[in-house]
């Protein structure tokens, strides 16, 4: 099907993209900044919402915790945002924490890791990990139920998702239940030969192949190998083992073929994997057009997958 019409209103909109520099983190996570609305305005309503820090391995981290009901206990689910390693934020993608609390009946952590390229590789990563044992080892505090323990995220934060689900295989660490992935950024090689997406989708759907590496570069200048299966976890070995997954792709996404094939690869493995592409979808619909009834969708589908396994 076209772009969704509600999309390609806003993509008429934008300016002509350039790709020759990289963009600059502090004015980016300015403007970011600027169009998050006050707390007192921020939906979908909740019991509570917290910020706390969280004393890992890796150092004390700031984390916001959404309680979506009054409950004896819950399922967790640590949430890593999006922002090519270099922005995004707790406020920024807080009504995606907020939805997936309200939908999925889960307690919520969403995980404020250190960002490139302040921070060197593997900084945000091992905030990530850190948090997610954490969580498990805090459950009682938490008023964890102990059963599901799933890790979520979006873009760059899928690309957390499916390091740190490695990182914990590795580990010998099991509490992880489930990781669900949004439109991840699963392989740092942008040539654009190895997927069809890079080219079908190249122009004109708001995130362009050619700004691809532009956008990654800080991620790159503070560390990150496009070689190591960290930084790009489809280049990963083995994927035996892992807990069962949500990929969820856009139609009109450069990245689609990565995600979708992360999804081959885990069930040729013998893991559990739902992979679903949501037609006329761009990439960050789940983060920019959630209000949309379809695009909102992916907060009840993870809901259900959260609740079939």
């Amino acid at each position: 099907m076209p772009v969704h019409p509600e999309i390609a209103k806003i993509l008429a909109t934008l300016p002509a993209p350039d790709h020759s520099v990289s963009p600059d983190p502090q004015e980016m996570r300015s403007f970011e900044a600027g169009q998050v609305p006050p707390p007192e305005e921020r939906q979908p309503r909740l019991h509570a919402v917290k910020d706390i820090t969280a004393a890992t391995s890796s150092g004390e981290v700031p984390v916001r915790i959404y309680t979506p009901v009054e409950a004896d206990s819950y399922g967790l689910l640590v949430y890593f945002h999006g922002g090519a390693f270099f922005s995004g934020s707790l406020d920024t993608h807080d009504h995606v924490a907020r939805s997936l609390a309200k939908e999925t009946g889960h307690k919520v952590i969403s995980v404020d890791y250190r960002l490139a390229p302040e921070s060197a590789f593997p900084a945000g990563l091992q905030d990530c990990y850190g948090v997610v044992r954490w969580a498990a080892e805090q459950g009682a505090d938490l008023d964890w139920n102990g059963k599901n323990l799933a890790v979520a995220g979006d873009s760059s934060g899928g690309t957390f998702v499916a390091a740190v689900v490695a990182m914990a295989g590795e580990d010998g660490f099991e509490a992880i239940t489930h990781q669900i992935l949004y439109y991840p950024s699963l392989d740092l090689d942008f040539d654009v030969d190895r997927y069809q997406s890079l080219r079908e989708n190249a122009e004109g759907y708001g995130l362009e192949t050619a700004g691809l590496a532009p956008f990654n570069a800080h991620y790159f200048d503070s560390g990150a190998d496009p070689a190591d299966p960290l930084a790009s976890p489809i280049k990963r070995g083995d994927f035996s083992g892992l807990p069962p997954a949500l990929i969820l792709t856009a139609e009109y996404d450069p990245l689609r073929d990565e995600g979708e094939l992360y999804g081959h690869k885990l069930t040729a493995a013998g893991v559990n994997a739902t992979t679903h592409r949501y037609a006329g979808a761009n990439h960050g619909f789940v983060v920019n057009f959630s209000w949309i009834p379809e695009y909102h969708q992916a907060f009840i589908e993870t809901a259900e997958f959260l609740g079939r396994h």
